[in-house]
């Protein structure tokens, strides 16, 4: 049985004794606020979620249990993020007609993929007819040799420990999440995301990577903090993750750590921790000082296109 995760590819034997993480490409609680209901769908066929909740799970789509509205949140200024516009999830596939039959009940009009090609050749998105699919390569000018050295690793467990111990699996992780803001990749990918989402007739649409937890997990920090979201909301919703996507994993990680890895090691890998997302926001006040500053000097996305976001997903609520 396989998995695959921010471009790596996780088997595991069925005495879940031998692990192996083969390396494609890249690197590899939650107090929720906000308010519960939908905006979308007035005839009731999506269903009602807080802030931040599992739509994969509710529909009954087993294998995207990161699908997730963006909406639904308040901002600071007690405003909320609308609903039934932007959805953030993991990669659809595999997915049986079962699973895209229901996908369907979302109305996708876009799809904008931010994995590399090689992940995308292994694992292309299945997804219903007249969706239009967007290959977006945030890690295209990745040129870090981790991939090859992770995998290495991760067949010797025990050496594991020592290289990846100790912080040092974390300090990976933190140096790829500033390279989404700094790699010219990641920059055009982000630029023409968040452009896409401010054009009324691409919605809905969806934004993915291959869990749905680091490319597709600043994706969605950045546009909530964009929109007034404030960070301890935009924080907790990124470490919602860990309650959707290691379930998947837990054979691996079981299997690790039954051939002597560190168990933390494999959460580490498979699950997000908060310095990782901390990471990019540090990078990001370091380069451009300010959300607003990223997206106009970073991207490329200026003033006026920003209110045009802000005024699409910001409604006020009813007195």
């Amino acid at each position: 049985m396989q998995k695959d995760f921010m471009g790596h590819r996780i088997s595991w034997t069925k005495n879940a004794r031998r692990f192996a993480l083969v390396a494609a490409v890249g690197l590899a609680a939650l107090a929720l606020t906000g308010t519960a209901g939908w905006a979308k769908a007035p005839d009731g066929s999506l269903p009602i979620l807080a802030p931040g909740q599992s739509l994969g799970l509710a529909l009954g789509i087993p294998p995207v249990p990161n699908l997730r509205d963006v909406g639904g949140y308040k901002t600071s200024q007690g405003a909320i993020v609308a609903r039934g516009l932007a959805y953030r999830s993991d990669t659809f596939n595999p997915m049986s007609a079962e699973d895209i039959k229901k996908l369907e009940r979302l109305e996708l009009k876009n799809d904008y993929d931010l994995r590399t090609t090689s992940e995308v050749k292994a694992r292309p998105d299945q997804i219903p007819p007249g969706v239009h699919y967007h290959l977006l390569n945030v890690l295209a000018d990745a040129k870090s040799a981790a991939p090859a050295e992770l995998e290495a690793l991760m067949h010797e467990p025990k050496k594991a420990n020592v290289v990846l111990g100790n912080g040092r699996i974390e300090a990976l992780f933190q140096g790829a999440y500033r390279e989404f803001i700094t790699l010219p990749s990641a920059r055009q990918s982000y630029r023409q995301l968040f452009l896409s989402l401010a054009e009324p007739g691409k919605l809905p649409a969806v934004f993915h990577c291959t869990t749905g937890k680091d490319r597709t997990g600043w994706a969605a920090a950045a546009l909530l903090t964009l929109l007034g979201v404030p960070r301890q909301t935009v924080m907790a919703d990124y470490m919602r993750t860990n309650q959707y996507t290691l379930p998947q994993f837990q054979r691996a990680i079981d299997a690790f750590a039954a051939a002597g890895g560190d168990r933390s090691i494999a959460l580490a890998i498979f699950g997000v921790k908060p310095e990782y997302l901390q990471a990019s926001f540090d990078q990001m006040d370091k380069q451009y000082g300010s959300i607003e500053k990223y997206f106009s000097e970073g991207l490329g996305i200026g003033p006026a296109q920003q209110e045009t976001l802000r005024k699409m997903y910001i409604v006020n609520p009813k007195p």
